[in-house]
């Protein structure tokens, strides 16, 4: 070929090389928005409320990694005077283990661990104060929900409508119930004893027993809601109110929001610190 016809199709050999260079970026663009779609996504809305309390005792974190997403909810016990420093010590440490993670096989201790160091982490900033807390955390991993709690915050799963209980209270009405079951009281010792509500184990003490931990991981299903919340949200609300607000076709940080202000609506004289987080599993 002369000189001058390679210059006729020069320009026709950049158009194709140009086309060519548009298709191949143009799959791999649609294959990583496929594999991005196929990656389960965990939506995350919280909301709080100081109520009639002077301090904002109730302390919260959410954190999304490799590993998975997790959130953590602490309860700092009212009253004492280390009841913030408890809460805010307990989440920030969690979150700090979590972070130490090199592989997903080691969840199952990750929470007995965490919930050590957060106990020894407590008592060290408390210094002999008086303080300590509840503290319920949950990490969502592959459509997988792992969990550990202690003391009487709660997780729960929304789903169809219906909530699923996850962890129990830690307080002195279960070992009342224990009690009544073996025939030791009776029942009417265990329903009206005033220290019922007194919690029998939380972090920030020498006598801390253990945290409870799922023996199994949850299945989550798809548009399954994990609530975690403190004692200032259920004490006030009732299931068939947060029912309501999470059957709502609306964003999970929308639905804490609305939690809280009906929450805030009822203006309880002795309304305690109140906080929510909602995880909602996408498709």
């Amino acid at each position: 070929m002369s000189m001058p016809e390679q210059h006729e199709w020069l320009p026709y050999v950049i158009v194709w090389a140009c086309v060519c260079t548009l298709v191949v970026l143009f799959r791999i663009r649609r294959g990583l928005l496929h594999q991005n779609n196929a990656v389960p996504k965990v939506e995350i809305g919280n909301g709080q409320t100081i109520g009639a309390r002077e301090e904002q005792d109730d302390y919260f974190s959410t954190f999304v990694s490799p590993h998975g997403t997790i959130a953590v909810l602490a309860d700092g016990i009212s009253g004492l005077s280390g009841g913030r420093a408890a809460s805010t010590a307990a989440v920030t440490t969690f979150v700090k283990q979590f972070l130490k993670l090199e592989h997903i096989q080691e969840l199952p201790e990750f929470f007995t661990t965490a919930a050590v160091v957060s106990n020894a982490e407590i008592m060290h900033t408390l210094k002999g104060a008086q303080g300590g807390t509840t503290l319920v955390a949950v990490v969502v991993e592959d459509g997988n929900l792992h969990w550990g709690a202690v003391g009487d915050s709660l997780i729960k799963i929304f789903r169809n409508g219906d909530f699923i209980d996850v962890n129990q209270k830690h307080i002195l009405e279960s070992v009342l119930e224990e009690r009544f079951v073996s025939g030791e009281i009776t029942r009417d010792e265990a329903l009206d004893s005033p220290m019922k509500n007194h919690l029998v184990n939380y972090l920030g003490y020498e006598g801390f027993k253990n945290i409870e931990i799922g023996t199994e991981p949850v299945r989550l299903q798809k548009r399954d809601k994990v609530i975690l919340c403190s004692d200032g949200v259920y004490d006030t609300l009732t299931e068939v109110e947060l029912e309501d607000i999470l059957s709502k076709p609306i964003s999970a940080y929308d639905a804490a929001q609305e939690i809280i202000e009906a929450i805030e609506r009822k203006q309880l004289t002795h309304q305690d610190n109140a906080t929510v987080v909602i995880l909602e599993k996408g498709w």
